[in-house]
């Protein structure tokens, strides 16, 4: 068996693809996996530390008006077809599978076209436009959010299942975390990440926030500013003296699964995985979605989770530090509200979401 998986650019695109695949190969362990993507993606990178075939295809994605890049693009759009033939010829894969950017797009298109099994899966509450074209074509729409549903058309078979999210972040416990980071069992954790890269506005609120928790009794920061911003986040935090060791301040949390084992309180951007990954813990949150995401999805991700009564949701725009450590306040000494959200987070988890695509993926093989 032979299976195709396309996704890449970003890793809220990638690392869904990569979890699917582990899961097939634990399904079907004869299954030959190779994944397709661009020397310009963050694949290139990450796809073989995992142990999979990467093969590329040179194809570019669309800005949303008419210039000369746009031009240049759709010149690469048929280069980028010309590429996925020949992939697919070679290959003649059982089954494609569509994780979202527009690298997948030729690929599950030509693959679907040909009469081989496809599928896509959709991170976003608010669907990309690959995959909005995507499925017109494929024979199943893995939906992370409910909410996407009405923003696509077609035939094609749409199905809830969340989105697929690592095993090792349901392996670690609270006390384990704890111990690792530092930290002081008999408090509660905040944890604070603006992404893999930081996030400005986050750091700049959260820097009033940890001034005004340094030596509280009650509550401790675990913060991720992200590697470019540290150094001169630390110096502008300390002008004033050192912190209390309840705020904990990192460039970076190579350890994310056991960062999360350690929260009771998450204030996050609103990207699809990691939101998943809140859910799936049962963590409720800040979420402040990044305010140039494609479509403006990530407020959609944030709204609905919001809407289930997980979250709290802070506009970029509207952030300051004041408001921030008002929304944190009000659930430190509203425990019982605090409580709630986590049964809500928790009831929106979905940690056998990735087991659920590979199965109903596998399945169109037969069909």
């Amino acid at each position: 068996m032979k299976v195709i998986l396309s996704g890449g650019g970003t890793g809220g695109h990638i690392y869904p693809a990569l979890t699917i695949a582990d899961q097939i190969k634990k399904l079907r362990p004869e299954a030959e996996i190779i994944f397709v993507g661009t020397k310009e993606g963050l694949e290139k990178n990450i796809i073989p530390r995992y142990g999979y075939p990467l093969r590329f295809i040179e194809i570019a994605g669309f800005k949303r008006s008419l210039s000369f890049d746009t031009l240049r693009s759709f010149a690469k759009l048929f280069t980028g077809l010309a590429g996925a033939n020949s992939l697919i010829s070679e290959i003649k894969p059982d089954l494609v599978i569509g994780t979202g950017g527009y690298v997948c797009g030729p690929i599950v298109f030509l693959a679907a076209l040909r009469g081989i099994p496809t599928a896509i899966q959709e991170q976003n509450a608010m669907p990309g436009v690959t995959n909005k074209i995507l499925a017109r074509f494929a024979k199943k729409v893995f939906l992370g959010y409910h909410e996407a549903e009405k923003y696509f058309t077609g035939k094609s078979q749409k199905v809830y299942t969340g989105n697929p999210i690592r095993v090792e972040i349901l392996s670690n416990k609270r006390d384990e975390a704890i111990k690792f980071f530092g930290l002081d069992a008999d408090k509660k954790t905040i944890l604070v990440s603006g992404g893999s890269r930081g996030a400005q506005s986050i750091n700049k609120a959260m820097m009033y926030v940890e001034q005004a928790l340094s030596g509280r009794h009650d509550v401790q920061v675990l913060h991720a500013t992200g590697e470019a911003n540290y150094d001169a986040y630390i110096k502008e935090l300390e002008k004033d003296g050192k912190l209390e060791d309840n705020i904990v301040v990192k460039p970076y949390l190579h350890d994310m699964p056991m960062a999360l084992a350690a929260a009771d309180l998450a204030v996050f951007r609103a990207g699809a995985i990691g939101l998943a990954e809140l859910m799936a813990k049962g963590i409720p949150s800040v979420l402040i979605p990044y305010p140039y995401a494609t479509a403006n999805h990530q407020e959609f991700n944030a709204r609905a989770v919001e809407a289930a009564g997980a979250a709290k949701v802070v506009l970029d725009k509207e952030l300051t530090g004041e408001k921030l450590l008002e929304e944190i306040e009000h659930l430190l000494i509203r425990d019982e509200e605090l409580q709630q959200m986590k049964k809500a987070a928790k009831s929106l988890g979905r940690p056998g979401a990735a087991k659920e695509i590979a199965q109903q993926a596998l399945q169109l093989i037969k069909n």
